[in-house]
């Protein structure tokens, strides 16, 4: 008898020790060793922040309006001061494309030299990317680059849509812009270059390595390494100095499932933002579309959608409940969904003959009269309010938040500073109102769609949008 419950226990604890090991592996690992040392008590704190844009050559404002550090020279500076490393993610590597158009491509070229020459200045290189078959990619792994391949597929049927640049553990470039030379010439982009500011290139490099380390995987972790675990989050700030003002800081990730332990979900530092707002808030993304489907969003494919809404519901609750002044700018451009429309429609039906509510939608196009075949778009993907901005890499579509890989900065200052764009919530104010008020915008019409693919409009769309194709009644999932 003894002897068979020492069997037992012995077959007992070889099952827990094996479910330990199982889990163990599974798990993530940073690459490296130690972050180089940097950790929350010695990292920087005091740090110069810049906001960069693309402006295209066709998009005109007024005199007076306000101009911001070209992205092109942004990221040129980080690579003048990088001396170890520069790590990447983004959603597009066609810098040198044979198909970009002569002269308007030469930015893209001249950082893709760059890019190949940083091994001859013994500087580590290291890119994490969903495009296996890139060609550019491939041209970087020959002049001694890294590159992790990460099966987006398998993982969660979406892609990588994550953009920002980590250079030696201490600068960082976030924003909307990709490594596309359309980026750097024909598309409107915004984001951030912070410099000295290891504090937060710590953390940022830990969602770097959680993509670095998803190579050959073929399924996500039951649990993940600690040393992917978030620095900070909505609930523990960063603390420090954007050009001697201070500033309350965290990063944000989606989807869900590539959220480690303390990781603040995009969704959530979205919400909280919307929740904190006193007096307004202005949004400006490429798409807006509270709809979530399990494959590729299509005027067509309507009927196996389902309304997601967790924006859409934020909007409704800040705008009726609150008082909050909303503004959106949603560009207007070839692969806009019809159904942007009702959506929008349906928002700003709520403030009517209501006093204290206030919405305003238009829409930001790049084409001009005398440039119909432009390819440009707006590609922001931001949002300010009174006291705070959200940087995101993902348009606000359900499909974006539930299945592709983004992430998102928030920067926190406090209102009633004397001087003028002291900080970069003020900077990014500006710019959206600058894009608000300039002539490239058009401001929702309720007895018009307007046709994005050309100048125009076209006849709204039929009811049956948003009706049951079964028996012609108004689906529960739809918005009213």
């Amino acid at each position: 008898m003894k002897s068979q419950q020492k069997c037992i226990m012995i077959f007992a604890l070889v099952c827990c020790f094996a479910i330990l090991v199982a889990l163990i592996f599974s798990a993530v690992d940073l690459w490296g060793e130690d972050e180089d040392g940097i950790t929350e008590d010695n990292c920087s704190k005091n740090c110069r922040i810049v906001l960069v844009e693309n402006i295209p050559e066709d998009v005109s404002y007024w005199d007076n309006s306000t101009a911001y550090l070209p992205l092109s020279m942004g990221l040129h500076s980080l690579l003048d001061l990088a001396f170890r490393s520069v790590e990447i993610v983004t959603p597009d590597w066609v810098l040198n494309s044979s198909d970009a158009e002569p002269g308007i491509s030469k930015q893209g070229q001249y950082l893709f030299q760059r890019l190949q020459g940083l091994r001859a200045r013994k500087i580590n290189l290291k890119v994490a990317s969903d495009h296996p078959d890139s060609s550019e990619l491939k041209s970087l792994t020959a002049h001694g680059a890294e590159v992790h391949y990460v099966n987006m597929t398998v993982l969660t049927r979406g892609y990588i849509h994550s953009s920002f640049w980590v250079v030696d553990r201490k600068h960082v470039y976030f924003g909307s812009a990709g490594m596309d030379w359309r980026s750097l010439s024909k598309m409107k982009e915004l984001g951030v270059i912070i410099y000295n500011c290891s504090c937060l290139a710590m953390d940022l490099h830990r969602i770097f390595a959680l993509y670095w380390g998803l190579q050959y995987k073929d399924f996500l972790p039951s649990i993940w390494s600690k040393r992917l675990t978030a620095v900070y989050n909505k609930e523990k700030t960063l603390s420090l100095l954007f050009n001697n003002t201070k500033a309350n800081v965290y990063l944000s990730s989606s989807p869900d499932a590539f959220c480690p332990r303390e990781r603040t979900r995009d969704i959530d530092a979205i919400f909280r933002m919307i929740q904190d707002a006193q007096r307004f808030i202005y949004i400006s993304v490429t798409d807006y579309l509270p709809l979530i489907s399990k494959g590729r969003l299509r005027s067509d494919n309507f009927n196996m959608s389902r309304y997601w809404s967790r924006i859409d519901g934020m909007l409704r609750e800040a705008l009726i409940l609150r008082g909050i002044k909303v503004r959106l700018l949603v560009s207007c451009w070839k692969h806009t969904h019809p159904f942007t429309f009702n959506f929008l429609w349906s928002l700003k039906s709520l403030c009517m003959d209501m006093p204290n509510c206030s919405l305003e939608v238009k829409f930001f196009s790049l084409k001009d009269q005398r440039n119909v075949t432009s390819q440009g778009v707006n590609r922001n993907k931001f949002m300010v309010t009174d006291s705070a901005v959200y940087i995101g890499n993902v348009d606000w579509v359900g499909n974006e938040f539930v299945y592709n890989a983004g992430a998102g900065l928030v920067i926190s200052q406090a209102e009633g500073l004397e001087e003028r764009n002291a900080t970069v919530v003020e900077q990014v104010k500006v710019a959206f109102e600058r894009d608000w008020h300039s002539r490239h915008t058009k401001s929702l019409q309720a007895n018009k769609v307007p046709d994005c693919s050309k100048h125009g409009a076209s006849p709204p769309l039929p009811p049956k949008a948003l009706t049951d194709s079964q028996d012609g009644k108004q689906s529960a999932n739809a918005p009213l």
